[in-house]
């Protein structure tokens, strides 16, 4: 475990180093969703630990942690969005500066909610050059006037009851608007969440998207 400091709070960070990589590495950090680290944890964990083997430090960032909770209701997530974004560009500055980290390849994925903080902060800040968006709303007025965003790999369930596709179609049509490099991969019958075969095509989509814009 490691730390770093955020609007007056300590917030956790679960450090997995990247394994046979050079002496510098690209960096990417995993945020999670509105349910916290509770529940999928371990499926984070593993995620994270993957991405390590093929050579990238990866950072679970604990962002709760700057607000005290565990998990997040809606009125929740509107009031505390824009401290969460603040943390997020912290961790940006924490992960920059690890030993092996090339500062100028870090990388984000964020699942739902982690996605929706991911695709508004990466919006403004420049730092991030690949951004993951698992099953993410797009927060209001997040890309109104915005011109771009880093290459960006979109998985999202066809039957997602609680972030409905209309979210990835419209963010698929701001990048294309705006040429950005992007994928889109929605998948028939999936909801909030994949189920196994879903979940390995998108774990390899997300290693070959990472390796196309974070290794060059």
């Amino acid at each position: 475990m490691s730390r770093f400091q955020s609007g007056g709070r300590a917030i956790t960070v679960e450090w997995f180093a990247a394994e046979g990589a050079p002496a510098s590495a690209p960096a990417v950090l995993m945020l999670h969703g509105a349910d916290g680290l509770g529940q999928r944890g371990d499926q984070y964990r593993a995620g994270a630990r993957a991405l390590a083997a093929g050579g990238y430090h990866v950072g679970l960032v604990h962002y709760f942690d700057r607000t005290v909770s565990r998990w997040a209701s809606l009125p929740a997530i509107f009031q505390n969005f824009p401290a969460w974004m603040e943390t997020l560009r912290d961790a940006l500055t924490f992960a920059a500066g690890q030993p092996g980290v090339d500062p100028a390849r870090l990388g984000v994925v964020g699942i739902s909610l982690g996605a929706a903080l991911s695709l508004a902060t990466a919006a403004e800040d420049t730092r991030i050059k690949a951004l993951v968006d698992y099953f993410g709303p797009v927060p209001e007025g997040s890309l109104q006037g915005a011109t771009r965003l880093p290459p960006t790999l979109v998985l999202h369930g066809a039957s997602d009851p609680i972030v409905p596709v209309s979210n990835a179609r419209a963010l698929e049509a701001f990048l294309e608007r705006n040429a950005v490099p992007h994928e889109v991969k929605i998948y028939p019958g999936e909801g909030h969440g994949f189920g196994r075969a879903a979940q390995g095509d998108a774990d390899a989509r997300v290693a070959a998207f990472l390796d196309r814009h974070l290794r060059r």
